[in-house]
């Protein structure tokens, strides 16, 4: 089954260097790991780091919470961070408590081997769905300290199937599993492991912090002035062919910001040309600007834009990927999205309190911008729902904590 597994992986990287010839986010994965091999031994000077490994920037964030309380101990503890996905490493390559972020070499057992031999990781840290067996071979053979963070197992999974017997196995080579819900921890249960606790999500910890620490952008604040704001956070084609047309239907009195997912020219001109009211980049906005709608055409800034809202659309549930809804909640926001949602525990707790609401279709979406934005009563009772959502599961980082150093001390 491993050969099996290693051949996927070798095919999975032949299909990204086909599509690199016309696809630039793969090309970006590529070359970034070209790079990667030509340097990193000649720039690796960390000795026995804590390793956190991160598919992509939603990732990140999850153990964003965990480094600063690590470095807040013990400021000496080196920190590397690997990311899978190369919109991740891009914008989170300086992150100021990383001793070293680099690309993860494809999973080869060639790699895996290279990797750890040189790295020489103190703890391993692998977040939420991040399952690359040669590595988790390794890591166990070497009987390194290894941690699942804000894990999620479902049914659905690979784990759970007839045919899933080996990789079960695999998972083995955790020390300890730190899970997001009961569902995951019954689920769990079910394959046998009982080196586990539910600590929760660690993105509440991180999401609290950035409503602590948000930054004032002037600019944006005179583009709202008194008018009630809707944010777009993280939309993709499939939530702007409904959100468009609503958009342009609205008065001029309501502002709408849209940070799309992708922000290549391409998508970028596709919005603008959806649009029949007056609109402009973040890029050319000037205080004198009375636009209708502003997009945002640079990744980094949504999670601190949500603070000028009244409400907010998170793309992604039209196609099973929904965004972070939590970013949003932190500030007080209704969050609204699409139908494909069921795989997201935040999502379903929100609706059944009436913070959240899912639509189907351009009308539906209509609809329940009108009612948020003419009804005080349900505004009210969402908004103060999503906040105490959040303020009610922080702590999770410091429970983790408290948890790795009960486990250190058992092994």
């Amino acid at each position: 089954m491993r050969v099996l597994y290693t051949l996927g992986i070798y095919s999975y990287l032949l299909i990204i260097k086909l599509a690199s010839i016309f696809n630039p986010k793969a090309k970006k994965w590529i070359d970034g790991r070209k790079v990667f091999w030509k340097n990193f031994e000649k720039t690796y000077q960390l000795k026995n780091p804590f390793w956190f490994h991160c598919a992509s920037l939603g990732e990140f964030e999850q153990a964003r919470p965990l480094i600063e309380r690590i470095k807040a101990k013990n400021l000496n503890q080196e920190i590397l961070v690997t990311f899978f996905s190369s919109s991740g490493y891009e914008v989170r390559r300086y992150y100021e408590l990383a001793d070293y972020v680099c690309y993860l070499p494809i999973d080869t057992p060639k790699n895996a081997k290279w990797f750890i031999n040189v790295v020489k990781p103190k703890s391993v840290f692998f977040i939420k769905y991040e399952f690359w067996f040669n590595y988790m071979s390794e890591i166990k053979s070497k009987q390194i300290p290894f941690y699942l963070i804000s894990g999620v197992f479902r049914k659905n999974q690979i784990f759970f199937k007839w045919y899933g017997v080996w990789f079960k196995k695999q998972l083995t080579a955790f020390t300890f599993f730190f899970l997001q819900d009961k569902n995951s921890s019954d689920n769990l249960k079910l394959l046998g492991f009982e080196n586990q606790t539910v600590s929760g999500d660690t993105r509440f910890d991180r999401v609290s912090e950035t409503v602590q620490n948000a930054k004032k952008y002037s600019d944006i604040e005179k583009f709202c002035l008194d008018n009630k704001v809707v944010v777009c956070g993280s939309t993709w084609q499939d939530d702007e062919e409904y959100l468009l047309p609503v958009i342009n239907e609205f008065s001029a009195s309501i502002k709408f910001i849209i940070a799309p997912h992708e922000i290549n020219e391409t998508h970028l001109s596709e919005i603008e040309n959806k649009l029949k009211v007056t609109h402009v980049r973040y890029s050319n906005l000037r205080d004198e600007n009375n636009a209708h709608v502003l997009i945002i055409d640079n990744i980094g800034m949504l999670s601190q834009i949500y603070q000028y809202a009244n409400i907010a659309y998170i793309g992604g549930a039209f196609h099973k990927k929904l965004h972070n809804i939590l970013e949003a909640c932190a500030f007080g926001l209704p969050v609204v999205f699409g139908p494909e949602y069921q795989n997201f525990p935040e999502a379903i707790d929100l609706i059944q309190q009436g913070s959240a609401f899912s639509v189907m279709n351009k009308k539906d979406l209509k609809s329940v911008f009108e009612t948020l934005l003419d009804n005080k009563e349900v505004y009210q009772l969402a908004s103060v729902n999503a906040e105490n959502y959040i303020k009610d599961r922080v702590g999770v980082a410091d429970k983790i904590l408290d948890k790795l150093n009960s486990v250190k001390t058992s092994h």
